[in-house]
């Protein structure tokens, strides 16, 4: 098992490593594998690669996000300029069912509206919103579309958690009530547990996927 101080070398390795992040923006700090971030970033994109750096970094329990974004001054653009590349954006992505969404932009921060098929989607549409020029930050409110259950479910998912995450299939409780999953345990890594939740979110039916996995030995 890591120190505080040897996984806070290795985020702060990992985030020189990565070529997309400024590294030298974000502060680490580590109690008790727990992961602390501050600092400025320029773009809302950067702050969002930042996280998913840290993640990446076996031994992170937790992760305490305190950096905010404060545009350079050529990123800056108004609510209507980042609402039309919003519509562009989501209109050219392929997998991204637009016209079922609706965007707000209000002082930089976009809010997704709207209902999709399947979590692909919504993590697509997602995708495509992050790292437009002047967006300060994002919320995702797109809903599944509610569909017929498998009867199954349960089983199915199990199935896919063995596929995704062998080792850690036997750890990992699944409980499905109505259209949700639920899922406990203990997975190794982040990357594990984003697996185990991807699992779940493909299932046929379910509109909703509780992620209740720690991360540790």
């Amino acid at each position: 098992m890591k120190t505080d101080a040897q996984l806070k070398q290795d985020v702060e390795q990992e985030l020189a490593w990565d070529p997309a992040v400024n590294a030298t923006h974000v502060g680490v700090a580590v109690d008790k594998g727990v992961v602390t971030l501050s600092g400025h970033l320029e773009t809302y994109g950067e702050k969002y690669l930042v996280e998913r750096a840290v993640q990446r970094v076996e031994g992170v329990r937790a992760l305490a996000v305190e950096l905010d974004v404060k545009l350079a001054p050529g990123h800056k653009r108004n609510d209507s300029e980042i609402a039309q590349a919003a519509e562009t954006a989501l209109s050219w992505h392929t997998l991204v069912p637009n016209e079922r969404l609706t965007v707000k932009v209000e002082g930089g921060w976009v809010t997704l509206r709207g209902d999709v098929d399947w979590d692909y989607q919504r993590d697509a549409a997602a995708q495509a919103i992050r790292s437009l020029t002047g967006v300060l930050g994002f919320t995702n409110e797109v809903v599944i579309k509610p569909r017929v259950l498998s009867s199954n479910v349960t089983e199915r998912i199990r199935e896919a958690l063995e596929r995704y995450a062998a080792q850690e299939a036997d750890r990992i409780e699944v409980e499905v009530s109505g259209s949700t999953a639920r899922l406990h345990g203990t997975v190794h890594s982040w990357a594990e547990r984003a697996a185990a939740q991807g699992a779940a979110w493909s299932a046929p039916g379910v509109t909703g996927v509780i992620n209740e996995l720690k991360v540790g030995v």
